[in-house]
């Protein structure tokens, strides 16, 4: 798809947290971000409500709004919308872009969910999707994988479209370097980070990132 002497494009890391948000994790975000350049976080919370998802946001989005980090949420648009967030990523469940852009604002940024399909990802853009998410692409424990995604799906997509694609699923320092040759605009990466040392791993991302660019 590329051609050998053309650089892949560039590529920006896109946090996700882990479920455990409470506790000391503030202060571990804060290490993460002021470690390397974070484009996007993603809030990701399961089984609470939307009032605690909102007290356990808040302190994270104020750490994201003071260094520039786009402070996206998961799944849900009314979630986003009581938050002023920065935007929102929804699954193939969770609403559609042309909805969550009447809730949000046409300054939000909105993500979707496509697996491994190359009709969801089109459908998603045609929607007004402001970038669509690939994977998994290696095995991962974050969260269950129902499907599986090749290079060969970021490479199609960044030669046909303009619109920014994630690559996402057990993505770490060591793997990367493939998906960022073949063309994910960003790696979305959750335990690679959260399950060490978190300031070291955004930085080791940072140096394999270079390094498949180079």
């Amino acid at each position: 798809m590329f051609d050998k002497d053309d650089p892949p494009p560039e590529c920006h890391l896109y946090l996700i947290s882990p479920l455990d948000v409470g506790g000391q994790f503030p202060d571990r975000l804060a290490r993460a971000l002021d470690a390397g350049p974070v484009t996007a976080f993603q809030f990701r919370v399961k089984n609470v409500d939307q009032h605690e998802a909102a007290r356990l946001a808040e302190p994270l989005q104020a750490i994201c709004e003071a260094r520039d980090v786009t402070f996206i949420v998961n799944d849900s648009i009314g979630l986003a919308k009581r938050l002023g967030a920065d935007g929102v990523h929804l699954g193939q469940d969770d609403g559609d872009p042309t909805e969550a852009r009447q809730e949000l604002g046409r300054d939000a940024q909105i993500g979707v969910t496509c697996h491994d399909s190359r009709h969801m990802a089109m459908e998603a853009g045609e929607l007004g999707a402001d970038y669509v998410a690939f994977g998994a692409f290696y095995p991962t424990t974050t969260k269950e994988v129902k499907h599986t995604a090749g290079l060969d799906l970021l490479e199609w997509w960044q030669a046909v479209f303009e619109l920014p694609c994630v690559a996402i699923g057990g993505i770490t320092p060591a793997n990367c370097a493939p998906l960022v040759r073949a063309g994910a605009d960003f790696l979305a990466v959750s335990g690679a980070v959260w399950n060490g040392d978190e300031a070291a791993a955004v930085r080791a991302f940072h140096e394999a990132i270079a390094a498949a660019r180079a």
